[in-house]
């Protein structure tokens, strides 16, 4: 349902339908026999904010997430691969990346979260653009701006004008995975829907993006991101 899982469990003992948010962050809906699908989808439409809201709250107590701590030796991703911390008493800049080490200068230590944020965004504003290019041609999609941004629990978002949002946190990711965010989105910009339509064009331009998608899953959980931002669902 848009961009909730849903599983669907058949229950005798049900005269009424039952949602529950799980630890893997998938809704379970418990339901009387004989329901129709379209009135399940009524009823999970009418708790969207609802679930929304649970979601956002496991998200905000960290449940499932691993701690992070700005110590020399702690591991942050960056496209796919683990760099561990060193602090450091100089550096051009509050945040580096060099032969193989994130660097993190001390006297930045009042705010690490800001400044490391700030590096995958801006890592992200320069890379983000050349990887998009090629697949906006794939699929004729008419992009006009693309951003970086603190989404919550969203790998994305795009908007009618043809602007495209990326969590800041994809910069974490994979390359692989940052092409199948980037293909969701600019399927949107086609179909503003999860529909058979839009499911389409995503297999179109990547016929393997099931396993990308499953891959994403999984992977989420174990990415930093601040306490209070939850982990995308496409």
């Amino acid at each position: 349902m848009g961009d909730l899982d849903v599983r669907v469990k058949v229950s005798e003992r049900r005269s009424t339908v039952r949602l529950t948010v799980e630890r893997d962050d998938t809704v379970t809906a418990t339901v009387p026999p004989g329901l129709a699908p379209d009135d399940l989808a009524k009823v999970i439409k009418s708790r969207r904010r609802w679930l929304y809201g649970k979601l956002a709250e496991r998200q905000e107590i960290g449940e499932g997430r691993p701690p992070r701590e700005f110590v020399s030796g702690e591991g942050f991703f960056y496209l796919g691969r683990s760099y561990r911390l060193l602090l450091v008493e100089e550096g051009a800049a509050p945040v580096r990346l060099v032969r193989g080490r994130l660097r993190l200068r001390q006297d930045v230590l009042d705010d690490p979260t800001g400044h490391l944020v700030g590096w995958y965004t801006r890592r992200g504003t320069e890379w983000l653009p050349r990887r998009l290019e090629p697949w906006a041609q794939r699929m004729r999609a008419d992009v006009a701006d693309l951003r970086v941004l603190p989404l919550g629990y969203r790998w994305g978002s795009c908007t009618m004008r043809g602007r495209v949002n990326l969590h800041w946190g994809v910069m974490q990711l994979p390359p692989a995975l940052v092409d199948y965010v980037l293909v969701h989105e600019l399927a949107h910009l086609h179909h503003h829907d999860h529909s058979a339509r839009f499911w389409r064009q995503v297999e179109r331009a990547m016929p393997d993006f099931q396993s990308r998608r499953s891959r994403l899953k999984r992977l989420g959980p174990d990415l930093w991101l601040p306490e209070g931002e939850g982990r995308g669902d496409r």
